[in-house]
């Protein structure tokens, strides 16, 4: 089958992930910056900070799967195994807000950042091991950026169990570090495109990111 029903289906959990933690905002009951602060300033920071997280994992989702037009079952529960994990995020986000970064509720939430890391991973790893997954090791090559990733959950983690604020900095971290466009895919497509083209061979266009 092809993927674009498991690409739908994934924008439109995403969407309500985003939705889901926007609604659990606390509005200010007063009319002053001061109540805005007080009352939401830290909701809204752990909301970007989720948000940026879920718009970084829906940009790699699209990459990886303009390399793969074609899924298998395997695939299909690889990515409701990612999937389980980001819909979490409303939970742990409102939790570890709600109670100021306290020391449970910040392990938790790198617990659940971890997740979802090591959920991508087996993912990209299912697919790559799928007939035509050598586009996938192809384009991706050594992925030092999914190699750092889990450590910097760890070292969050173990952090907070000193000082929870101080935990979050790796949070951060991670998220910054995958801010910046992965063009690896877009390079592989436009250099596959380039090669068949020299030799006059077919090549299937993929998708325009």
């Amino acid at each position: 089958m092809t993927s674009n029903r498991l690409e739908a289906f994934s924008d439109g959990v995403l969407a309500i992930v985003i939705t889901v933690m926007v609604l659990g905002l606390a509005v200010p009951k007063g009319t002053t910056w001061t109540d805005l602060v007080h009352t939401s300033g830290l909701g809204l920071l752990t909301y970007l900070l989720s948000f940026v997280y879920i718009g970084i994992y829906w940009n790699n989702h699209h990459h990886l799967f303009q390399l793969r037009p074609e899924v298998d079952g395997s695939v299909l529960w690889a990515n409701l195994h990612l999937l389980f994990w980001l819909s979490l995020y409303p939970f742990t986000t409102a939790w570890m807000t709600q109670t100021r970064v306290a020391e449970v509720p910040t392990v938790v939430y790198g617990l659940n950042l971890l997740g979802a890391a090591l959920a991508y991973t087996i993912l990209q790893q299912t697919i790559s091991r799928r007939p035509g997954g050598e586009r996938i090791r192809a384009a991706f090559g050594r992925d030092r950026k999914g190699l750092v990733s889990p450590i910097l959950y760890l070292t969050g983690i173990g952090l907070t169990f000193v000082v929870p604020w101080l935990g979050l900095v790796p949070f951060v971290a991670v998220a910054v570090i995958w801010l910046v466009p992965d063009r690896r895919v877009e390079r592989y497509l436009r250099t596959h495109r380039e090669d068949a083209r020299r030799t006059g061979e077919d090549v299937e266009e993929g998708p325009t990111p």
